[in-house]
């Protein structure tokens, strides 16, 4: 039998395309490049010139670190608008992955190089009297612990809604040792308000306890960034010998309930503390951690 018009031999394609022989023999394999034609005898593939295209397009997938079955997907797809939107997919994935890159490469360098016009961190002692409130209380992982808060806030907020009841100040959430120390525990967040909330599903009626903490304000996302806000109460109330053994707190002061601009976003995070008889709201620092 002799060869396919305008048709190559896979050493000829992989020249042509970049991909080399090992590479183009797995893509046959796995049904995502096939040639047009294999001899039955010998076993030879040969490739239409049409196929180049396509192996320049799959080329540029797996440069983009894209998976060989979502390729796939993509290159199966008669549909143009369906196999664009599957690449669009990826490419905003791409991005996400992108900035999130950037924002860990800033966040390092300022580790590493603290810019030497930084502001000290602003650190405060606040009296948090005893607060009723409408609340959500669960057993949590860590790693849920975002749209876990999230999603309780709202139901929160709706509910306060549904009932008529004003919010009393900003929600707020408390979270124990043992979320931290082990990945998984306790977990509270609220909303206070003056009225008794009725309660409904997983909402309920509680009173916040009183505490005194020694609170600093995080602006901006909770992913990534936050920690730094933690590292800086920790070394505060560790150097001052202020430290008691408590549950964290944190306080959504602007939160997604006010934009869905996160860096706009304001969260007052409370470590709990011996009371040092400050007045309610006083600052009480201004604490410059060089590992900030």
């Amino acid at each position: 039998m002799g060869s396919m018009p305008s048709s190559l031999a896979i050493g000829d394609f992989a020249r042509a395309t970049h991909l080399n022989i090992k590479t183009l023999r797995h893509y046959h394999r796995i049904g995502l490049l096939v040639p047009a034609h294999v001899d039955p005898d010998t076993g030879h593939r040969r490739y239409a010139t049409s196929q180049i295209q396509t192996a320049q397009v799959i080329r540029r997938f797996r440069a983009l670190d894209m998976p060989l079955q979502d390729i796939h997907a993509v290159i199966a797809t008669p549909d143009l608008a369906a196999r664009n939107a599957l690449i669009a997919g990826h490419l905003q994935r791409l991005e996400a992955t992108l900035a999130r890159t950037q924002e860990a490469v800033a966040s390092l360098r300022d580790l590493l190089e603290p810019p030497l016009d930084a502001a000290p961190v602003a650190i405060e002692h606040r009296r948090m009297p005893a607060t009723p409130a409408a609340a959500v209380n669960d057993v949590i992982d860590v790693k849920d612990a975002t749209g876990w808060y999230q999603g309780a806030l709202g139901e929160l907020h709706a509910l306060l809604v549904a009932q008529k009841i004003a919010p009393g100040g900003p929600g707020g959430a408390i979270y124990t040792n043992d979320l931290f120390t082990h990945g998984r525990g306790e977990a509270t967040v609220f909303v206070p308000c003056d009225q008794t909330v009725r309660a409904t599903g997983r909402v309920s009626a509680l009173v916040i306890p009183e505490a005194d903490l020694a609170l600093t304000t995080h602006t901006g996302p909770h992913d990534g960034e936050i920690d730094r806000a933690y590292g800086s109460l920790a070394t505060y109330v560790t150097d001052h010998a202020l430290a008691i053994d408590g549950p964290i707190r944190e306080y959504y002061v602007i939160g997604a309930h006010e934009t869905n601009d996160e860096n706009q976003w304001r969260t007052e995070i409370g470590w709990p503390i011996f009371h040092t008889g400050q007045p309610n709201n006083q600052a009480a620092n201004q604490h410059r951690d060089t590992r900030n």
